[in-house]
């Protein structure tokens, strides 16, 4: 697995779990929303009213509507950190 392939997974992974809404950006300005279906190495799989497929070089920015756990959990231990 390439070192880019190693925080992209787990993070679409988790948002593909506990099917966050997300808002994808792409390269050219539009905006998607939806949950992350499945993905994989090139594509993500996009659910809303529709499934729509999306390709992984024409997007800028993934946003989700709320943190995903499992990759805070990740860093630091929410019991212990006092934040």
């Amino acid at each position: 697995m390439s070192k880019g392939q190693s925080l992209q997974e787990p993070f679409l992974n988790a948002l593909r779990k506990e099917k966050v809404p997300v808002s994808i950006y792409l390269v050219n300005g539009i905006k998607l929303q939806g949950q992350v279906d499945s993905f994989d190495q090139f594509v993500i799989l996009l659910r809303n009213s529709i499934s729509q497929l999306v390709y992984k070089h024409a997007i800028s920015t993934i946003v989700p509507s709320r943190n995903v756990r499992e990759l805070l959990q990740e860093e630091r231990d929410p019991e212990t950190d006092p934040e």
